[in-house]
Formats: structure tokens, sequence, C-alpha cells
């Protein structure tokens, strides 16, 4: 591996014009066709095999009318009003409604009764020739406009609905650019110098472009989640920075120890570069599993992300040997004023003196460490998954709006609709039972109302619009409708966006744990290959589950149990998102892999040289920490920027990952390893001897350069 990455850096370096310029080509070709043909973003909310995807097939089949998206343009006025007295711009919105594209069918609420008692909340339902998910944003945007005249009017006009909230845009708050921005003044304190600082945003920059540029163009082949784009982002721009940063700081250590450009490019290559290889490809497989839980959303969230991924090591394997070979000596002057350079050796570091110290009381230091990881992960025990709905939004989105009112003016349940089908075509069936199906249905004490049935032309399929009197998000909407699907009889299945989100919930929590079991599987093999150890292993995985495990906790006391609400802007409390955990294992799993294979390729390196294990880590750990936390650091930083995101899923995402970063970088990297490294000794490089033979040797540790040895101390010193 450390030859490849030596190889493809040397070529790099050695021609950086063609390869800046390859780059520069392929960002103008991807870029321009993504904007000409990437598809739209669109969330699959099926759930594969489940009740509710089956009742959608069926409907799509024989009674298309019924499956297509609805949407609900929803009127109000203040208090002591009445909608009727806007009457005229009602019927002109209405009539420009029936005029966009897909629009089926639209009523007007005053003719169709679809007044709240008081007279001051109204909707006219808007129904589509298409699913919810295939309404296109611009006719989301057309209804918008259509809806102005009872603006103008002086009343209220909202749009929700599920055709509404499904394709609504992710709005951005503008934080990530104070976020890139504290990441640069990071590198400056880090490197000491400006253009060094420059190098790993510009990096950043052009592999997350590439890489949402390939997103687009992958939304034109499959359905793409509309959070692909924003986690991409996110991930994209605390990597790609950090994978830049870790190459650079060993070139810059090289050249410090009076080795040539070249040389100490090479060396770079070959051992930072390496570790930037493994680590990038753990992340990508981590990222690529989310596939093995049969969700296309997830899937597409987990391709996406392993894309922009794949382009930020591209950028530090390829573009970043080229820009150093073109920049030179440039990279080490123009030093920050006032900013000392490192001295030589790591005896005099911090984090050589706080690894000999912690070696030297491993026990005491461990348990505390574990204690706390454990204290903070304690709340996921009570963890509560769910689906966003329209209510859990910001309340300057429309549908937010839209939901509120219409809660206001019919109640909870009108926001989550059920579609109770009937297949007549089933043996036994007959038409003559609707009636008292509906009747058994609408005496479940969950339900607020059963509508009127409506019959397919060739009579074989019936739907019952349903209503529980429950909330979208309340527990208790999930009680009702598995109440309802047991007592319907086996030709009668349950849909709606609320079953459906509620089948994807109860699968996602069904197939979490094999996915966790699969990806620990995984990860434990590769690390056995490339540090030829058992221990080491292991000891990353249970380290990697406790700063998960702590980042969960974190998370469901902000948000489930509100702590802290007001520091993070939240209006109220919310349940986790149900994809959430999955997709926080498999981006906090890779992301905690890089720092491990960093460090332990670094301790690895001078376990060889100096044969002491206290030592070795000690050493390390000096040679890495300040590239560690200063990259800890940059990615908090850009995670906490998501954190100002008004879309509670991204809010969730960048607190999470932000926790499990900086608990990652302090408790398990500077108190955890050196604790359990010193306990286990030479174990921590035991592999029985057939074990060794038969595997397939995967080097990334390679003599990059070491300052003078010193004869290593006891492995009890501090």
């Amino acid at each position: 591996m450390n030859r490849f990455t030596r190889l493809i850096g040397g070529a790099s370096a050695r021609r950086p014009w063609v390869t800046v310029a390859a780059w520069a080509v392929a960002l103008l070709l991807v870029l321009p066709m993504a904007g000409t043909v990437g598809g739209s973003f669109v969330d699959d909310l099926t759930a594969p095999g489940s009740q509710s995807e089956e009742a959608m097939e069926l409907l799509e089949d024989r009674f298309p009318e019924a499956s297509g998206g609805s949407a609900m343009a929803v009127f109000a006025v203040p208090e002591g009003r009445r909608i009727e007295h806007h009457r005229a711009a009602i019927d002109e919105a209405v009539a420009r409604i029936a005029e966009v594209e897909h629009v089926v069918t639209v009523t007007d609420p005053l003719t169709a009764g679809t007044v709240s008692p008081d007279g001051r909340i109204g909707f006219a339902r808007i129904t589509f020739d298409v699913p919810p998910m295939d309404v296109d944003p611009a006719q989301v945007d057309a209804l918008a406009d259509a809806v102005g005249p009872v603006r103008e009017d002086g009343a209220v006009a909202e749009l929700g609905g599920d055709a509404i909230f499904i394709n609504a845009e992710t709005p951005t708050s503008g934080a990530e650019a104070a976020g890139l921005l504290t990441a640069l003044i990071t590198l400056v304190v880090a490197f000491g110098t400006v253009v060094a600082a420059l190098v790993p945003i510009a990096l950043a920059l052009v592999a997350v472009a590439a890489g949402l540029g390939s997103i687009a163009l992958l939304a034109n082949a499959m359905d793409v989640s509309t959070a692909a784009p924003t986690i991409g982002a996110m991930i994209g721009l605390g990597i790609g920075i950090d994978y830049a940063l870790f190459i650079m700081a060993r070139y810059r250590e090289n050249h410090a120890a009076g080795q040539d450009n070249t040389t100490a490019l090479s060396n770079a290559m070959g051992s930072a570069g390496a570790a930037v290889l493994f680590a990038g490809g753990t992340v990508i497989v981590a990222m690529a599993a989310l596939a093995l839980t049969g969700l296309g959303f997830l899937t597409s969230i987990g391709l996406s992300t392993s894309l922009v991924v794949l382009f930020a090591a591209a950028t530090a394997l390829t573009l970043l040997p080229a820009l150093l070979s073109l920049l030179g000596d440039r990279v080490h002057k123009r030093r920050v004023p006032g900013r000392k350079r490192q001295a030589d050796g790591p005896e005099g570091t911090v984090w050589w003196r706080f690894a000999h110290h912690v070696s030297g009381r491993p026990w005491p230091y461990l348990i505390v460490a574990s204690a706390a990881l454990l204290a903070l992960a304690a709340p996921a025990l009570r963890m509560e998954t769910g689906f966003p709905d329209a209510g859990d939004d910001a309340t300057t989105t429309t549908h937010r709006r839209a939901y509120d009112l219409l809660a206001e003016g019919f109640g909870p349940g009108f926001n989550s609709p059920l579609l109770v089908v009937a297949d007549l075509r089933s043996p036994g069936a007959d038409a003559r039972d609707v009636p008292a199906l509906s009747e058994r249905i609408a005496a479940d004490p969950g339900i607020a109302a059963v509508g009127e049935p409506r019959t397919s032309a060739d009579g074989d399929t019936v739907v019952l619009p349903t209503l529980p009197a429950t909330a979208p998000s309340d527990a208790e909407t999930s009680a009702t409708l598995e109440r309802v699907r047991d007592l319907v009889p086996d030709n009668v299945l349950v849909s709606g966006v609320t079953a459906m989100t509620d089948d994807l919930t109860r699968q996602l929590t069904d197939t979490l744990p094999v996915f966790v079991g699969t990806t620990l599987v995984a990860s434990f093999l590769l690390l056995m290959l490339v540090f030829r150890s058992i221990a080491i292993p292991v000891k990353a995985a249970v380290t990697n589950l406790l700063s998960i495990g702590a980042a969960y906790g974190v998370v469901v006391a902000v948000f489930q149990w509100g702590w802290l609400a007001g520091l993070f802007n939240l209006e109220g409390t919310f349940p986790i998102v149900s994809p959430l955990p999955t997709i926080f294992f498999a981006v906090l799993f890779g992301l905690s892999m890089d720092y491990e294979v960093f460090l332990l390729s670094r301790v690895r390196e001078e376990y060889d040289a100096v044969g002491d294990n206290t030592e070795s880590v000690a050493r390390g750990m000096a040679a890495t920490g300040r590239v560690i936390t200063s990259a800890a650091l940059i990615m908090t930083v850009v995670f906490l920027s998501f954190v100002a995101n008004p879309s509670p899923l991204v809010k969730m995402m960048g607190l999470g990952l932000a926790t499990a970063i900086v608990l990652d970088a302090t408790i398990v990297r500077m108190v955890l390893v050196p604790a359990a490294m010193a306990l286990m000794g030479r174990a921590n490089w035991w592999l029985p001897r057939w074990l060794d033979r038969r595997l397939p040797r995967v080097d990334v540790e390679s003599t990059g350069v070491r300052p003078e040895r010193v004869v290593a101390p006891a492995s009890g010193s501090d």
C-alpha cells in the first residue's frame, strides 16, 4: 500500500501542472453536467416487503387515482373573521392551482365543506397523477405562486400535505462558511504559515464540489435522498481538510528533520499517504454498507457520501503532492508573527509526558474514562425513534405553518392520515363487508374519523380514508396503526405516509444490529490485516462503540429530553430520527477509524524502532497529538456549523458527529488508548503464527523520519 501511495504521489509531484489540469478538467466536466443532466433529489420512504409498500403497489396497479400524491392549500383568517369573505380570491387561487402540471383535481373549500367549525380555516385538497415522492419542486413553486391572490387579499395562504413536505428543499443556515473560517484559523495555528493552512481548505472545497456534482449525476440514475448532499458536504469538508492535514504535517516534519522537499514528500506519501488511503477506504466501506439495510434512501446516502470521501482521498493523494511541488519552500515560509517552531524530539511535548503518566497508572485512567463515556451513553438506553413530520420543521417553512393551521382547525390527527385498502379480488372478499369494516375501524379509540369509501373503476379495490386522533410522531399513532392492522382481515392493507414511515422505523430497528455486527467484523478483519494483531482490533471496536454510544446519549438528552434546547435553538423536543442511529454508526465508525489508523500506524512504526511498548505509544502520541487534535478541532467546528441548520435531522447529525469526534480525540485517544495498551503490553502486537503466515501483508507504516532515538525509559515511568 505504501509503495502505491509513494508511486502515485511521486507521479503527481513530477507533473504538477498535468495533475492540476486534470482536476480542473474533471470539475469543468462534472459541474456543468450536474446542472444540466443531474437528477432531482427525492426521499424513497418505502420499506421493502412492508404492508404499506404492498398497499401502494396495489393502488398503483389497480387504482392509480388513489395512489397519487396529495397536497393542501390552507387558507386562514384571524379570529372573528371567516374565510368566506375572501371568496373571490380563493376561487381565483383554486382555478390557478388546477392549471399546475400533474394536478388532477382540486376542491373548493367553501363548496366541499372543508372549513373548520369557526369558519376561520379551510383547505383545498389537491391530488396529483404521480406519487408524492415524484412531485417536482417546480410544481411546488407553481402552487406557491397560484395561492398568491389569497395573500394579496389579506388572508393567510400556506401549502401543506405529504407531497409538499416530502419535496421541500432543505434550507441552509450559512454557518458552514463560518465553520470553514474557523478551520482556516485552526490550520494557521497548527502549521504556523498561511500558505500551508490554505492548501487543505482548497483541497476540501475541490473534493466537495466534485462530490456534490457526482451526487447530482447519481440522482439521474437512482433515487437519491434530499439529505444526501447536506450529509455529503458535511463529511466531505471535515475529511477533506483532515486528510490533507495529515499528509502535510508528516511532510513538514520530514522537511524539518533535514530532508529535501522531494524526499520529504515521498516519505510522507509512503507513511501518512498510505494511512489516508486505508482510512478513506474504511470510511467508504462503512458508508457503502448502509446498502445492507435494504432501504433505498439509506443506500443513496451511503453511496453519495462514499463518492465525496473518494474525492477527498483522491485529492489528498494526487492534487496535494502536485500543489506542494509547485509551492516548494513557500509552504514552510511566511510564518505567522510570534509563532514559535516546535522543538525537535518528542520528549519535550505534553503528549509524550501525558502518555507516560497514563501508562504509569493505567487502571485508574481506564476506569474513570470508561465510566465517563458510559455515563454520557446512558440516555441512549431511553432512545425513542420516529420519523420527522412537517410539525418538526422550522416555523419559517410553509408546510410547518400549514401543519399547525390544520391541527388547530381539524385536530392533530388530520396531519397523519391513513389509507385502508381492501383487495376485493382476494378469496372470500365481498364489497358488502366494507360498511362493517368501516364501522369496526371507526370504533377504535385512536381513530377520529373514517371517510366515505372510494372504489376503483373495476370495483375490485376500495380505499377508506382514515384519520387517527393523534399527531404523526405521537407514539399513540403507531399503537393505533397496529390495532387497526390487527382488526382488519387479510385482504385489507393499511398504508399512507404515516404508515410508511412507521414501517420504515420498524425495519431500521430490526436491521441495525445486523448492520453494526457486519461493520464491526469487517473493521476487525481490516485492522488485523494491517496491524498484524488481535488485541488492536478488539480495542478499537470497544473504544469506538463507547464514543459512538456517548454521542447517541448526548443527542437523546438534547433533542428528546430537551436539555440545553435553547442553546441549539430548538422549538421543542423531538424523537430521534429513525435513520439517524444507522447513519451515525456508519459515519462515526469510519471517522474514528481514521484517527485509530493515523495514531496506531505511527505507534507501530515507533515500536518497530525502539521495541518498548510504553515508549512507542508515547512517541506515537507525541508525533501525532498536535495533528490529530487540530484535525478533530477542525472536524468538530465544521460539524457544529451544521447545528445552525433549521432542519432537525441536520442539527442532530451535526451535534452527534461533533460530540463523537471530541470524545474520540480526547478521552479515547489520549486516555483509553495509552491505558489499554499499557495494560496489554506486548500482547498489543500478538498474532498467532499460523494466522500471520496465511494473511496477506498490507503495510501502512513506512520509514519516514525520526529524531535521534533516546534510550527508552522503563514502562512504568512518568
